[in-house]
């Protein structure tokens, strides 16, 4: 059973997975979808969870730096319901805090131009609350 971690935005999801072990996080892919319509990302999502036998989902919870909840994290509250009511798999809020400044930094570390940090900043912020859930399990 494998674990996806969801960088959940207004216009974007990003999505990572686990290995079957639990052990290490890897980006997959960006789903495009309309925030104000659950409808424009399930097919995608239906996919993943079947093709990769997902088992929970991690989802990032964007909390204000004096960590409490603000209308981008009441957003992903609202996402995570959905997925466990529609997809029937449990899901986890992870604090993801400053997950995509830090995205950023290794993309540009590793020389990634801006034209293709903008194509995969999410899923990189995807891996990095997905990654920093299964440490926290080891």
């Amino acid at each position: 059973m494998k674990i996806v971690g969801l960088d959940v935005g207004q216009k974007t999801i990003g999505v990572a997975i686990s290995d079957d072990f639990g052990w290490t996080a890897q980006g997959l892919k960006t789903i495009r979808w309309d925030e104000n319509n659950y409808q424009s990302a399930k097919q995608e999502l239906k996919s993943i969870i079947d093709e990769h036998n997902i088992g929970e989902a991690i989802v990032g919870l964007p909390k204000n730096m004096n960590g409490t909840i603000g209308e981008r994290g009441e957003a992903s509250q609202r996402f995570a319901r959905y997925l466990e009511k529609h997809f029937k798999i449990p899901t986890v809020l992870w604090d993801e805090r400053l997950t995509t400044m830090a995205a950023e930094r290794v993309l540009i570390e590793a020389d990634v131009s801006r034209k293709k940090r903008k194509k995969v900043i999410d899923k990189m912020a995807a891996v990095m609350i997905l990654q920093g859930y299964l440490d926290s399990k080891q």
